[in-house]
């Protein structure tokens, strides 16, 4: 069953954030099907987190998905070659944002191998950082603004719920430019595997 609407359109993004870990995302790209459980995730809000500032200011279509209501897809590009992939939360004029961090791959495993040029023995390395993630499933930031409640882009809750004690939290990674207070916040989620 697909995550709901109202499931993004909550005010707490961090909550959203851990809750993500353990859904199942998929994408049907080019009519091939991909998709995994969520395994780290990280929360970004228009409150107290000056790492949001930079993606207020972006302009045009993609950026665009920012303004819109939570449940749409925020597909943008950093260091000019790598695409990432955030779910939009929250209302319209709040702007808060979950970044898909990693999933463990479980549907086109031989599809992903083809998008990320690799064959690999550990299914996990292929999906195992956010721009691995969006290469794997065929998403480009012409996909930003992407309503997850369609056949393009969705997630599912597969009624698994992941005890506290199996998931690690920490500060998000690569946020330097938002000054400490930014970079420290322990927003980051991970299921720890052990």
């Amino acid at each position: 069953m697909k995550l709901p609407a109202e499931f993004y359109r909550r005010p707490d993004p961090v909550q959203i954030a851990r809750e993500l870990l353990g859904k199942h995302v998929f994408s049907r790209v080019d009519g091939q099907l991909t998709g995994g459980r969520i395994i780290e995730t990280e929360a970004y809000s228009h409150r107290g987190d000056d790492s949001m500032q930079l993606h207020l200011k972006r302009r045009g279509r993609h950026g665009q998905a920012l303004r819109e209501p939570g449940g749409r897809a925020y597909l943008y590009t950093v260091y000019r070659q790598h695409t990432l992939f955030n779910i939009v939360t929250n209302a319209a004029d709040k702007t808060d944002t979950v970044l898909l961090r990693a999933i463990e791959p479980l549907v086109g495993l031989e599809v992903m191998e083809q998008r990320r040029g690799r064959t690999v023995k550990d299914p996990h390395k292929l999906t195992a950082g956010p721009a691995m993630l969006t290469q794997a499933l065929g998403l480009t930031r012409a996909l930003s603004g992407t309503d997850l409640q369609g056949d393009l882009l969705w997630l599912e809750d597969p009624g698994v719920i992941i005890p506290d004690e199996h998931i690690l939290a920490g500060p998000r990674i690569g946020l330097d430019y938002a000054g400490p207070e930014a970079a420290n916040l322990p927003w980051r989620f991970l299921v720890n595997h052990r």
